[in-house]
């Protein structure tokens, strides 16, 4: 992984350096002599930049324990500003994401625990709608209601409240989400995708809102349910440590930058008070 910039700008003539997008930033283009002041402006636009992308690994360090949670990802843009005949591009904090690459599976033995495979979604009802989620731990309460660890009702197939018999006997679930009790079909949870271009956003631990209707998922070999087992979090903690370290030599590196630009534009001042 490579640094946010690698060389400070000079004094006397201050240039930017930005990774590429696929480390903290957007590459700027045309990057050219600037003066001290637009230096400043581009420091100043990366470290806002880093700050948002600090928050992002704090949040996913939190949670990388947290059952089907789903890490925080920050795209980065840049900000083409004309100086005089050169464009200087300044990196900026574009929109929040959500990674929707599955976490592993690990067996609970459980036979209340499912893990959801593929683009998979279990459904519950909340406050403010359906939620979406890949936290399959299942609690069915005295009056036989299936619920999540929050309390919300587990949604079936059919977008319904599921009940099942609390003594009913062992309780078998299927790939595709029905339930079976004695040998006989008592409910079925549903299996829900969700549309790509759909705008999510956090609800509680690790589900989800969409601004779109999600649909019932057909192929269960892709997307069904694994019975006894629950999906981790999709965060590998030494790679954030890891870019969580790249984050702070940037912010040291920038400092310095802004440091020795600092330095020069008071020798300039300086400079122009001797002449006057």
């Amino acid at each position: 992984m490579r640094h946010l910039a690698r060389n400070c700008p000079s004094s006397r003539k201050p240039r930017a350096s930005f990774p590429s997008a696929d480390a903290h930033g957007s590459t700027p283009r045309n990057a050219g002599t600037t003066n001290l002041s637009t230096t400043l402006y581009i420091d100043a636009a990366a470290q806002l930049a880093l700050t948002r992308r600090l928050d992002s690994l704090a949040s996913n360090l939190a949670n990388a324990n947290t059952t089907g949670f789903l890490g925080d990802g920050l795209k980065f843009d840049s900000v083409l500003s004309a100086t005089g005949a050169t464009n200087v591009a300044f990196p900026i904090a574009g929109a929040d994401y959500i990674s929707l690459a599955p976490g592993a599976a690990h067996r609970t033995g459980n036979p209340l625990d499912v893990a959801v495979r593929g683009e998979g979604w279990l459904s519950v009802m909340t406050p403010d709608g359906p939620a979406y989620t890949r936290d399959g731990r299942l609690f069915v309460d005295p009056a036989g209601e299936v619920r999540s660890v929050n309390g919300y009702p587990f949604l079936d197939s059919g977008g319904a409240p599921m009940n099942i018999d609390p003594s009913g006997g062992e309780i078998s679930i299927a790939v595709d989400g029905s339930v079976h009790q004695r040998g006989k079909a008592v409910a079925s949870i549903g299996i829900f995708t969700l549309d790509a271009a759909a705008r999510l956003r956090r609800y509680d631990n690790s589900a989800v809102l969409s601004d779109r209707e999600a649909t019932p998922a057909g192929n269960f070999a892709k997307n069904g349910l694994m019975q006894g087992y629950l999906q981790r979090s999709n965060i590998d903690p030494l790679t954030e440590m890891s870019r969580l370290i790249e984050i702070q030599r940037a912010f040291d590196h920038i400092s310095a930058c802004l440091s020795m630009t600092d330095n020069a534009q008071q020798d300039s001042i300086r400079s122009l008070g001797s002449q006057a």
